[in-house]
């Protein structure tokens, strides 16, 4: 029931955040103060309804020193699209024909920090948590990987080869980033650098959602294998490339920090008692 509790209680936010949000798309404005004000409630939902589930300190959102991790992922999120486009470019799919909309990169900048948000305390926070605690982190790695990209296939111009390179540049990835950092703030840091680099300074399209003008006035044509084609760039060979990349890196993290939980099977010692063993038979001592 902590799961159920936990997932409810952020969704609800998101929920009542995405509607203000929509309402609003048309006054960037008021949907920059929103998306953050939706992603400030979020935080202090998901650490209020962990600390009275789970009854101990939200260590994965600890206050002291967030700014660091969260602008890291920032960085790292902003660096990869831009690897992504640059190359996109270097076929001739990305043009700029000159200024876009400097207040709808604004809002975009509220919106994209609530989803960022939003979808990683959901996905990160609560399933990945709850299914690695059983299943080990290789394992919820993949399921709630598969999980994030079904979530983008009802997007207006989704497609299965779109959501599936979701799954695997961003659900893997992000996860990763979770499992070698053990904070939240640095996959919410790329989420956000990702989808505001997207939408909000190269002006393309994000998952499908016929995202709105950013600060560029940009178009892209060309091959679907390169661009993305009508789901946007993350749809692209190069941000599943560059998302197995980063995911390889993270992974590496975690195995040189000893944050990888294994997958453990139940077996009974010599006085007859259930235990845990990891897969090298060594008796876990990782808190369930």
């Amino acid at each position: 029931m902590r799961l159920v509790w936990q997932f409810l209680a952020v969704l609800a936010v998101a929920l009542v955040g995405g509607r203000a949000s929509l309402a609003l798309e048309d006054k960037p404005w008021l949907l920059f103060p929103v998306g953050l004000l939706t992603s400030v409630l979020a935080l202090l939902v998901y650490a209020w309804v962990v600390r009275r589930t789970e009854h101990r300190p939200v260590t994965e959102l600890a206050r002291e020193g967030a700014w660091a991790p969260v602008l890291r992922g920032t960085l790292i999120g902003v660096a990869m699209f831009g690897a992504v486009i640059a190359n996109i470019a270097s076929f001739g799919y990305y043009d700029v024909h000159g200024l876009g909309s400097p207040a709808g990169a604004v809002g975009l900048f509220g919106f994209m920090a609530a989803a960022a948000v939003t979808e990683e305390l959901l996905f990160r926070g609560v399933l990945f948590r709850f299914a690695e605690k059983l299943t080990g982190s290789w394992i919820a790695l993949l399921l709630t990987g598969a999980l994030f990209g079904l979530m983008h296939l009802p997007n207006k111009n989704a497609t299965p080869a779109g959501a599936l390179a979701i799954a695997v540049e961003a659900g893997l990835m992000l996860a990763a980033a979770y499992v070698a950092t053990r904070t939240l703030w640095v996959p919410i840091g790329v989420h956000f650098g990702w989808n505001f680099a997207a939408a909000g300074v190269f002006s393309t399209e994000v998952s499908g959602n016929d995202t709105a003008q950013g600060l560029l006035d940009s178009s892209v044509s060309g091959s679907t294998l390169i661009t993305g084609g009508d789901f946007g760039p993350e749809g692209s060979l190069y941000a599943v490339l560059f998302g197995l990349m980063l995911t390889a890196v993270f992974m590496w993290l975690a195995h040189r920090r000893g944050t990888i939980v294994p997958r453990r099977k139940r077996r009974t010692d010599r006085d007859g008692r259930d235990g845990r063993t990891d897969h090298s038979g060594a008796s876990s001592t990782i808190p369930r």
